[in-house]
């Protein structure tokens, strides 16, 4: 059996930054106990790892609020700038390990908000990072994901100004599609195209090594985004395709009679876990 790895599988630029922030702060050992908001990136393993030094995840605006002190990291999706001037307000010493990129994006709404651009924001709205994003724009903001709410987007205002974006880890080919529905609305639009290049660049050599193989697996956690979009890129290129977690998900029965596996990784997923699964397939097959 020939075993195919990706080269981009794994954890991509602003993921690793965003988990060094971590644990770069809890051996430092100031500033009290650590807090991240929200999982600092979508995988239940690193989260769990970091829980045993001593991290603590707060889930809601309600547990912020009720902190008094400690060291609280923004996570890598990025957050409403009203948690930022939550934390602030309250004098709580926070780090903000949003990925560059969503950053990037941030100021983007903002901007043309200030300018009076409806934003419109290609995504999955009960993500994350688009609710961090849907929170530095102002009160005309819209989230679209689908074709269905693309063809429902209305402005009030026919000769307003519309500015789009994309959620970085959307898929590029439906970004285009969506995009290509709204343009055809007639607006004032200005279109920037905020998929990450990591991104895109993984998804397109995963089609690529999907179409070629027998059986394709996809390894990341089942809240991860990215993944996720992994995982619909390559079952449409290989009927034979597996989304897991780690390697206990994986049943080698499904591969014994498959040529060429094979296999990638989101955006989340620690090297370890995908070293794990790359060699047990060697080994056994």
């Amino acid at each position: 059996m020939k075993v195919e790895l990706a080269k981009t599988a794994g954890f991509c630029f602003g993921v690793r930054r965003a988990v060094d922030t971590v644990y770069e702060q809890t051996e430092k050992g100031e500033g009290g106990k650590i807090y991240t908001y929200g999982p600092i990136i979508h995988n239940d393993e690193v989260i769990k790892d970091m829980e045993k030094r001593g991290v603590e995840v707060l889930n809601s605006p309600k547990e912020l609020e009720e902190l008094e002190e400690g060291t609280v990291i923004i996570r890598s999706h990025g957050v409403p700038e009203s948690v930022c001037k939550l934390l602030e307000e309250k004098g709580i010493h926070y780090v903000d390990a949003t990925c560059p990129f969503v950053k990037k994006i941030h100021k983007i709404v903002q901007e043309e908000s200030r300018k009076g651009s409806h934003i419109v924001i290609i995504g999955n709205g009960s993500h994350p990072e688009v609710e961090g994003i849907r929170g530095w724009a102002g009160e005309a903001v819209t989230v679209v994901q689908n074709v269905s709410q693309a063809s429902d987007f209305r402005l009030e205002n026919k000769a307003g100004k519309v500015c789009v974006v994309a959620q970085t880890t959307f898929n590029y080919n439906k970004f285009k599609e969506l995009v290509e529905i709204i343009e055809k609305k007639g607006y004032d639009i200005i279109v920037l195209n905020t998929i990450c290049n990591a991104t895109k660049e993984r998804q397109a050599e995963a089609r690529d090594i999907a179409s070629r193989a027998g059986a394709m697996i996809v390894i990341g956690d089942r809240k991860s985004s990215n993944t996720q979009k992994l995982f619909e890129i390559c079952s449409d290129a290989c009927e034979d395709t597996y989304y897991i977690q780690t390697l206990d998900d994986l049943d080698m029965n499904q591969l014994r009679s498959v040529e060429t596996v094979g296999i990638t990784a989101g955006a989340s997923t620690p090297n370890k876990i995908i070293e794990e699964v790359q060699n047990n397939v060697r080994v056994n097959f």
